[in-house]
């Protein structure tokens, strides 16, 4: 028998932990966590990092893994998943495979492109342009270069900005071109499914979460890693906003604003990410038994 790897994907606060510790109970297997965040040992509250009590139990590979001071990059998951996975297949016939970080996804499951190394007096060079002419001019110099990129990628994060402004300088290629290669054949099958809500519902879960993280303790969260603001981590929705307020450009009452309104327009471009990028079949987050049995159908005619 073929061995399967599941992909639970979907937007932010949507339901995925919730829904894949019912599927590990149901399967008798475990979880890799591809979330780029939650691999961070410091950064729980604004990770929306899953707890004890919610994990039930079942192994989840990737929480808490590395320390916010080393930077972990897609490559780096890829071969390391790859390598988790071939020796938890060796007990296991399913493991499920879970986040909302597309590129980390989409690295264990099809591989990712061979990107030109950057020449350091270029990323020099526009790391100074950041810092005098600031962001929205290189978003504005990469949305000519490379559009089909800007279209579906968080350009408030600098260090993605950056980098695929460097590609498209260095190569004169856009940088999108370089993500668009062949597949590469894995040793296991691949079942990918995508959760989604209404989108009222999707937006309330997160407001309401967002809520929460701040009762929890965001605001210290963001304040505990200050020194490590530049990282990729913290160039992201739900810290940014808040370091932001830290140098006093808006009053809290419009970070928590900005908190909300910017996570769900990052739950917007995540839907448009997994809508066109590999196969997923499409479930309600609620949908269990329907899910589960899409899942059988697939093992049942893998092995007819």
């Amino acid at each position: 028998m073929q061995k399967l790897l599941i992909v639970i994907a979907g937007p932010t606060a949507v339901g995925k932990t919730d829904l894949c510790v019912r599927l590990a109970q149901t399967l008798e297997t475990e979880v890799i966590s591809a979330d780029s965040r939650q691999f961070y040992r410091e950064l729980s509250i604004g990770t929306a990092k899953p707890s004890l009590e919610e994990l039930k139990g079942i192994p989840h590979h990737f929480i808490d893994s590395h320390s916010i001071e080393t930077l972990y990059s897609a490559g780096s998951f890829e071969r390391d998943a790859l390598a988790l996975l071939e020796q938890l297949f060796q007990t296991k016939d399913v493991v499920l495979l879970t986040g909302g970080s597309g590129l980390y996804i989409k690295a264990v499951c099809e591989g990712l492109d061979n990107l030109p190394e950057t020449p350091p007096e270029l990323r020099t060079q526009l790391m100074s342009r950041l810092e005098t002419e600031g962001l929205a001019v290189l978003q504005a110099e990469l949305q000519q270069l490379d559009p089909v990129y800007c279209a579906t990628n968080d350009l408030q994060n600098t260090q993605r900005v950056v980098r695929a402004l460097e590609v498209c300088l260095l190569t004169g290629k856009p940088y999108s071109s370089f993500r668009e290669k062949q597949v590469v054949q894995r040793p296991f099958r691949i079942i990918q499914i995508a959760l989604e809500r209404d989108r009222d519902e999707l937006y309330h879960r997160i407001d309401a979460r967002m809520d929460q993280m701040l009762a929890a303790g965001l605001v210290e969260e963001a304040r505990s890693v200050i020194a490590f603001r530049e990282h990729n981590a913290l160039q992201t929705v739900g810290y940014k906003e808040i370091y932001d307020y830290f140098d006093e450009a808006y009053d809290y009452a419009e970070m928590v604003r900005l908190l909300k309104r910017n996570t769900r327009r990052y739950a917007k471009r995540q839907l448009t990410w997994f809508k066109h990028q590999g196969d997923f079949r499409w479930f309600h987050a609620s949908d269990f038994e329907d899910i589960l049995s899409y899942i059988s159908e697939q093992r049942n005619a893998d092995n007819g």
